[in-house]
C-alpha cells in the first residue's frame, strides 16, 4: 500500500465514521424529539403546579394566623383562669374569716 492509497483509505473511513456519526445523532434527535402536544402537556402540569405552590403558600398563612390568633386567646383564657382563680381563693378566705366570726358569735 503507498502513500496515495493509504490517504484515501483513511479519508473513506473518517467520511464513514463522520456519516454514521451524523445518521446516529439524526436517528437519537428524531426518536427524542419533543411534541407540541407534550409541551402543552408541560405548560398545562407547570400552571397547576404554580397554583398548587400558591394555594400552599396561602394555607400556611392561614395557618400561621389561626396559630397566632389561638396563641392569643389561650393567653387571654389563662390570664381570665388565674384572675378567677385568685378571686375564688380570697372568696374562700373570706368565707372561713365569716364562718371564724359566726362561731364566734354564736359561742358567746
Amino acid at each position: 500500500m503507498n502513500r496515495t492509497e493509504f490517504i484515501i483509505a483513511t479519508a473513506v473511513i473518517l467520511f464513514v465514521a463522520f456519516s454514521l456519526g451524523w445518521f446516529a445523532n439524526w436517528l437519537i434527535h428524531r426518536f427524542t424529539r419533543v411534541s407540541k402536544a407534550d409541551i402543552g402537556e408541560l405548560e398545562k402540569m407547570a400552571q397547576e403546579l404554580h397554583e398548587a405552590e400558591e394555594t400552599r403558600d396561602q394555607a400556611i398563612t392561614y395557618m400561621q394566623q389561626r396559630e397566632a390568633e389561638l396563641s392569643n386567646q389561650l393567653t387571654q383564657t389563662e390570664a381570665e383562669l388565674s384572675a378567677t382563680m385568685e378571686g375564688l381563693r380570697e372568696a374562700r378566705h373570706e368565707a372561713e374569716e365569716m364562718r371564724a366570726y359566726i362561731e364566734k358569735m354564736s359561742q358567746r
